[in-house]
């Protein structure tokens, strides 16, 4: 049994080009590297003594530049290609991290941090054209996959040697690091994936019929759930953990092992289980319904049980929820992408939705908080769910009349 479960994990990773691999282990360096982000707020207020308030702007406009930088990534990956944008935004946001350690001043921070992010989040609309490129049709599913476990891995670790860097050397070496980090990244992406050395004949723009995202009704529809998921969603990472120690008197160390599960369920199960469902047999809209209606439960449930036991079963929902989702989303986004000749376009909506959520959905969930409390809350991110659950459908129903 535990052969097969082995040999069932390691044939989820093949068939996947050298490049995708490359691809993977250069987000994990960048990811593990920006290892600042998760310590702004602190470092803000400990180190700079910036007042809460002080502290909210700030992260607007770190908000802000992700937005701008996806806009832009995904033009500039339509005039210049992936891999220029993706190479000048490593090598410029290692400077970047580097320098914002001198910037002291409330305003200057604010430009600073919209700026780095704007540079920063070039990379990403331009990474997933990078997999569309790299990777074969039949695999971009597992592809982005694999480029997620990366992301997911890089977050985990960041911020444990990010700690540790800062107590024993101090925030500037934190900054230091970060743009090294970055900067390496830089480095071994130019080296292994150069398109000349690679020997590639890479197609940066699929052949397909020509047209911009903001006329195509499905990819909208696409868009308004992605906006509405990525809103509940992303209460896990701001208003669930206070639910978790205000409600079921968690401490952070309880807290914090029961975060980590997510991330452990993650890199243990979702290849594998990804690889079983990306298969013809399986709708890929009934993956997505599903899948958004397992995420609407795992807030359900919160409100149906007092048992502290639930939270964990919660958990566990939203991971598969989230293993089923997202890999899903990017497959479709990257798909439609690949039918025209607007890659870019295509690919910075798609990030630009999930920036857009980072800016609503933790002030709005804590507002929600405050006015409503937490029952009426998760209820409110049930209804948002069963919501994007009705824009899925109508999306099916949109792609099943343009087959036809």
């Amino acid at each position: 049994m535990i052969l097969k479960l082995t040999n069932s994990y390691k044939n989820s990773f093949k068939g996947l080009s050298v490049q995708v691999w490359w691809l993977s282990l250069i987000t994990l360096i960048n990811r593990a590297g920006t290892m600042v982000i998760p310590f702004m707020s602190l470092y803000l207020t400990e180190h700079l003594k910036f007042t809460l308030n002080h502290v909210g702007w700030v992260m607007t406009a770190f908000g802000l530049g992700s937005v701008c930088g996806a806009w832009l990534g995904g033009k500039l990956t339509n005039k210049f290609g992936f891999y220029k944008v993706m190479l000048w935004s490593l090598v410029i946001s290692s400077f970047m991290f580097v320098g914002l350690q001198y910037i002291t001043s409330f305003y200057g921070i604010c430009i600073a941090i919209f700026f780095l992010l704007l540079v920063a989040d070039l990379f990403r609309p331009a990474l997933f054209v990078a997999v569309a490129a790299y990777a074969k049709p039949e695999n971009r599913t597992r592809a982005v996959t694999l480029i997620r476990l990366a992301i997911n891995l890089g977050f985990s670790v960041g911020p444990a040697v990010g700690g540790f860097i800062i107590y024993t050397i101090s925030y500037s070496g934190l900054f230091w690091i970060d743009g090294i980090s970055c900067l390496a990244a830089g480095i071994l992406f130019f080296y292994v994936l150069n398109e000349k050395r690679a020997g590639n004949n890479i197609k940066e723009v699929e052949e397909g019929i020509k047209g911009s995202p903001y006329k195509d009704k499905a990819y909208l529809v696409f868009l308004a759930a992605l906006l509405l998921i990525g809103f509940a969603f992303l209460q896990y990472f701001s208003t669930i953990p206070l639910y978790y120690h205000d409600v079921h008197h968690l401490t952070e160390k309880e807290i914090g092992w029961l975060m980590s599960l997510n991330g452990i369920l993650i890199f243990a199960i979702e290849m594998p289980l990804v690889s079983f469902f990306d298969k013809e047999r399986f709708s890929k809209y009934s993956i997505l319904i599903y899948s958004t209606l397992l995420f609407a439960l795992s807030f359900l449930i919160l409100n149906l049980l007092g048992w502290v036991g639930v939270l964990a079963i919660g958990m566990i929902f939203m991971s598969f929820a989230e293993m089923l989702n997202f890999p899903f989303l990017n497959s479709f986004a990257m798909d439609r992408a690949a039918k025209h000749n607007n890659q870019g376009e295509y690919m910075a909506l798609f990030t630009m939705a999930f920036s857009v959520s980072h800016i609503f959905a933790h002030n709005s969930g804590m507002q929600l908080i405050s006015f409503f409390g937490y029952e009426i809350t998760w209820y409110i991110m049930v209804a948002l769910l069963l919501l994007a659950v009705l824009f899925l459908v109508w999306l099916k129903h949109i792609i099943k009349k343009e087959n036809y």
